[in-house]
């Protein structure tokens, strides 16, 4: 496990950029009061989703407005038809944390990945 940041560094409905070991993900507290972790990297076009917008248990890239589930990394809306990585995010003592494998990355839990 690593240790992201404070989940008071994240405020209900937006969305952080952290790089875990060289792996660049978006932190997201959803509208939903969970905590969520995805690849921050649209997979329709190469731009930051930890720039969009939190609409419940989605994130939008601010974009072309691709959607992705924040649960299963899915695309909910075109143009992007291909989901994110999604990492398991655990909350202990007002801190997120993710599970790393041996090489320091973390590990999507929806076994897509770039």
């Amino acid at each position: 496990m690593i240790r992201i940041c404070s989940t008071e560094d994240v405020p209900k409905g937006t969305a952080i950029s952290a790089d875990v070991d060289g792996t660049q993900i978006a932190l997201v507290h959803g509208e939903d009061g969970q905590f969520y972790a995805v690849y921050d990297e649209c997979s329709h076009a190469a731009v930051a989703l930890s720039e969009g917008e939190v609409d419940g248990c989605t994130l939008e890239c601010w974009l072309h407005g691709s959607r992705f589930d924040l649960r299963t990394g899915e695309p909910t809306g075109l143009p992007a038809t291909e989901p994110v990585p999604v990492y398991p995010v655990e909350v202990r003592d007002g801190d997120i944390y993710l599970p790393v494998g041996d090489d320091g990355r973390p590990m999507p839990s929806n076994g897509v990945t770039r």
